[in-house]
């Protein structure tokens, strides 16, 4: 009975949002790097071989050149060049809002914990900003990043950030690949500041891109992840926030060479990298965006592998998570993470809150 009742309410909140639209499907070839086309190949096996290199060498694939071009803007709005260049320009410029830290603060007067914060998928400006305050008073300076085609990024044409998860399949991975990059620019510019622990919390979209970013960026050492799934392809393919995009596939792609051709940008990837961080994984128990099953298939991947980690579960949706009395208790659940000391052998994961 439960469950039909948060499923409704599910379906009742993702219908508030009337601009989804339906888009062609689309190989998306042009997107794929320079040096890496191949154009006497078909589209489908372009994008097949650069995924294919991109996984055997995915230090090169998330890497970047370091800038030193950071603007502090009235010591809260941080931007930066994006390391990707796209074909719109509003995107190519990197936004954050900085949170610094209330005391306490170490010997050189400054807070040496932060957390990067990267919401969900069509977060508005002010998603995750009531967080981030909350985790200045806890002591801990928050960078939240606005995400490629999200708030100051997303050109005139959009009025969703339809070009980093749609049915183009070399787009989606190219600007997600720019998230990953983008986030560990963020990253070097907060240790730059003198930040030594560094966490990163994402949720949803957010909290894939997360996973990939601390799987590449040795600075980062804590990850909260809220909402989760081992598969981008999956979560899109059988999500509900996601029926305009699925209708899309039909007849042009199957789910298996959709979940091969996104192994990039897939956490499943790269489950061996983060064996060394902290580790939380949030997920709600009437998902229907991030199906559950997907969900627990992740967690079983971490403990076959024997990988240290926490585990919340929510006992609401995806989107009621964000209502109360459950964005409490999911803010509480990150907020223990984040809060105690980032050592991944020091115990301390025992005195984080157990499941709900």
């Amino acid at each position: 009975m439960l469950a039909r009742v948060f499923h409704a309410w599910e379906h009742r909140l993702v219908s508030v949002s009337k601009d989804r639209v339906v888009r062609p499907f689309e190989w998306g070839q042009e997107w794929i790097p320079s040096g890496n086309q191949h154009t006497k190949t078909s589209p489908q096996d372009a994008i097949e071989a650069w995924s294919s290199r991109a996984l055997e060498d995915s230090s090169r694939f998330f890497g970047f050149v370091t800038t030193t071009d950071y603007s502090l803007d009235d010591g809260e709005h941080l931007t930066f060049p994006s390391a990707i260049k796209t074909p719109h320009p509003e995107n190519n410029l990197v936004h954050a809002r900085y949170f610094p830290a209330a005391p306490p603060l170490n010997h050189s007067g400054k807070t040496s914990r932060a957390v990067i914060v990267l919401p969900q998928w069509n977060a508005d400006p002010d998603g995750h900003v009531g967080l981030c305050r909350l985790l200045s008073r806890f002591g801990m300076s928050a960078l939240r990043l606005s995400l490629p085609y999200h708030d100051e990024r997303m050109p005139p044409e959009l009025t969703r950030a339809d070009y980093i998860v749609s049915s183009n399949v070399a787009r989606t991975l190219q600007v997600c690949r720019q998230a990953v990059i983008d986030t560990r620019l963020a990253a070097a510019w907060l240790h730059k500041c003198g930040y030594t622990k560094i966490g990163i919390l994402g949720t949803s979209l957010g909290s894939c891109l997360a996973l990939l970013t601390a799987a590449h960026e040795p600075l980062i050492q804590t990850m909260a992840l809220n909402h989760i799934s081992p598969y981008f392809a999956d979560v899109v393919w059988k999500g509900l926030s996601t029926a305009h995009i699925q209708k899309s596939f039909e007849g042009q792609i199957e789910l298996d060479v959709l979940r091969r051709l996104r192994m990039p940008i897939s956490p499943a990837s790269y489950l061996d990298r983060i064996k060394n961080k902290r580790i939380l994984l949030v997920y709600a128990k009437y998902d229907l965006t991030f199906p559950v099953e997907l969900s627990q298939q992740l967690i079983c991947e971490f403990n076959q592998r024997k990988i240290p980690h926490k585990v919340g579960i929510l006992p609401c949706g995806h989107y009621s998570t964000g209502v109360a009395p459950f964005k409490w208790l999911d803010a509480w659940f990150l907020i223990c993470l984040l809060y105690t000391s980032p050592s991944p052998r020091d115990g301390l994961l025992s005195r984080m809150p157990s499941s709900a």
